[in-house]
C-alpha cells in the first residue's frame, strides 16, 4: 500500500499578519510549507531555464566536471557517492551528483572555478540565486512579523542585516542536483538517492522539476511520508540554525530521497532533478537569544541557553559540514 502524502499546507505569500501566522504554524509542526511562484520575485520562466542549464552541466563530461570538485568550501561539483548523508544505514554514500554555486560578487562574477559549460550561463545563475536570497529575506521578514520582535530591535527586519550579502560572506548555496535512474544492483533498504538529513542553515527553497517524486519528510509521529510535487510552488524548509537560533520553535525536519515505487511496487526507473538555494546568515553572525517573547517561551534550549557559549553563523556551519564530508572544522 502507497505510503500517505505529508499534509503541507500550500500559502500564496502575502505580507500580512496573517500570512506571517500560517508560516509560523507550518513551520513549527511539519518545518515544511510550500509557497506558490505567484505573487513571488520568480517566475516559471526563472526556474524552467536553470533546469535546462542543470540538464546541460550534468550531462558534460565527468573530466570537466572534476575540474570543479567540490572543496572545504562547499562550493563545487560531487559525483555519485561522494556524499553521505546518512552514514548509519547507508552502505554506500548518495546515488547523485550536485553543483554548489557560493554567492556571486556584486558584478555577478563566480568565486569558484567553472567549467566551460556553466560559463556561459553565469548571468542567468547569478540572477536566480539573487532571486532566492530576495524571496528569503521575504520569508525572514514574515517569520519575524509571527515572533512579535520589537521595532527598537529590528521588528519585522530583525533578520534582515544578518541575510544581505552585502554585509559579509556567507555559507549560503544554489545547488543544482541530479539523480540518475537507479541502477540495478540499487538495494532501497541501504541505497538512497539523498541519505536522511536536515538542512544546515536558516531556510531552504526546494524547486522540484515536473512530477518527479521521491522527496520523504520524517512525521513527527515517526515514518516516513512521501512530499507531494505541487506544480509552480517552491518547498519552503526550516534548517538547524534558524531551529537553534528559535530556541527548536521552528522545526528543522530530518528529510530524505528515495527513488519511488508505482503502484505494483516496482522501483522508479526515472531521473530526478532538483535545485535547492541553501540561505545562511552572514558568517560573522552571532547566534544570540533572539528578542522574542514567543522564542524566550522556549526556554533554556538552543540559542537561549545563557551559558552556552555564543556560536557565530559559521562555526555551526563548519560543524555540519565535518559530519557530512569528513572535513576537520
Amino acid at each position: 500500500m502507497p505510503k500517505a502524502a505529508a499534509p503541507i499546507d500550500v500559502i500564496t505569500l502575502e505580507d500580512t499578519k496573517e500570512c506571517a501566522q500560517k508560516l509560523l504554524e507550518a513551520a513549527r509542526t511539519l518545518g515544511f510549507v510550500y509557497i506558490t511562484l505567484k505573487d513571488t520575485n520568480i517566475t516559471t520562466e526563472n526556474v524552467s531555464e536553470m533546469f535546462k542549464i542543470a540538464q546541460e552541466f550534468f550531462a558534460s563530461p565527468e573530466s570537466e566536471k572534476a575540474n570543479c570538485a567540490i572543496s572545504a568550501d562547499n562550493k563545487g561539483w560531487s559525483g555519485m557517492f561522494s556524499e553521505t548523508l546518512d552514514p548509519t544505514n547507508q552502505k554506500r554514500g548518495d546515488f547523485k551528483q550536485a553543483m554548489n554555486f557560493g554567492e556571486f560578487t556584486a558584478s555577478g562574477e563566480p568565486q569558484q572555478p567553472i567549467t566551460p559549460t556553466l560559463s556561459p550561463h553565469i548571468p542567468t545563475i547569478a540572477n536566480f540565486s539573487s532571486l532566492c536570497a530576495a524571496l528569503s529575506r521575504r520569508l525572514l521578514r514574515l517569520f519575524a512579523q509571527a515572533l512579535e520582535i520589537s521595532p527598537s530591535v529590528g521588528g519585522t527586519e530583525y533578520f534582515t542585516p544578518s541575510h544581505t550579502s552585502t554585509n559579509g560572506p556567507s555559507g549560503s548555496i544554489m545547488r543544482l542536483l541530479f539523480y540518475p535512474a537507479s541502477p540495478p544492483d540499487y538495494n532501497p533498504t541501504t541505497d538512497l538517492r539523498a541519505g536522511a538529513h536536515s538542512d544546515y542553515g536558516s531556510i531552504t527553497l526546494l524547486f522540484q522539476h515536473k512530477n518527479e517524486t521521491g522527496l520523504e519528510i520524517l512525521s513527527p509521529q515517526g515514518g516516513w511520508s512521501p512530499v507531494p510535487v505541487v506544480p509552480e510552488a517552491i518547498c519552503v524548509n526550516i534548517g538547524d540554525l534558524l531551529s537553534y537560533w528559535t530556541g527548536g520553535l521552528l522545526r528543522s525536519t530530518v528529510h530524505r530521497v528515495v527513488v519511488p515505487t508505482d503502484e505494483n511496487g516496482e522501483l522508479s526507473k526515472s531521473e530526478r532533478y532538483s535545485m535547492a538555494y541553501f540561505c545562511h546568515p552572514v558568517d560573522s553572525t552571532p547566534l544570540e537569544a533572539i528578542p522574542s517573547e514567543i522564542v524566550r517561551a522556549r526556554g533554556e534550549r538552543g540559542a537561549n541557553d545563557s551559558e552556552r557559549k555564543v556560536m557565530t553563523a559559521a562555526e555551526h556551519l563548519k560543524s555540519r559540514l565535518a559530519a557530512t564530508y569528513g572535513w576537520k572544522s
